[in-house]
């Protein structure tokens, strides 16, 4: 039972060796480690601050980011719009000129085919007047032949020019 049961010596040698023991580490050991768990514990809040900085930093950044492409796609609806718009004006613009031209074309048209048509008329009508003199001197050299025939010819001609 002397086992179970310390003797006096052994107490006070254990008491004296364990004062000394927590007196060299209290006063060398645990303030270095306490220093450093509490410079670990400083760390660690520090890098937890600067990660939950961070994190805002990125959804401010993605904030910042959505709204960038937000205007971007704004903007690019907006010159796509004008684009279209400025297309369909000059589409506008080109059919008003094609149907100018193309009205003017048939005017010229008109024109030219109409002048070409007096022209013609004009044409026949001399060919026609020529025929016909030709035709009458012809005629009027054959009549004209015998000397009665003349003389019928002018009383006629004198009996319709009183009357005219």
């Amino acid at each position: 039972m002397d086992l179970l049961i310390p003797e006096f010596g052994t107490i006070f040698w254990t008491l004296l060796v364990f004062s000394i023991t927590l007196y060299i580490l209290a006063r060398f050991a645990w303030k270095p480690m306490l220093n450093a768990l509490k410079q670990r514990d400083n760390s660690i809040a520090q890098a937890l601050q600067a990660a939950e900085t961070a994190k805002r930093e990125v959804r401010q950044l993605q904030t910042e980011s959505e709204k960038i492409m937000a205007s971007a796609r704004a903007e690019r609806d907006k010159l796509l719009q004008e684009t279209r718009e400025f297309k369909e004006s000059l589409l506008n613009e080109a059919r008003e000129q094609a149907k100018k031209e193309g009205r003017k074309l048939i005017e010229d048209a008109r024109d030219a085919i109409k002048n070409e048509r007096t022209a013609a008329l004009q044409d026949i009508k001399k060919q026609v007047s020529e025929l016909s003199v030709a035709i009458s001197e012809k005629i009027l050299l054959h009549e004209l032949s015998d000397p009665d025939k003349q003389k019928e010819l002018i009383e006629k001609s004198l009996v319709d020019v009183k009357f005219n």
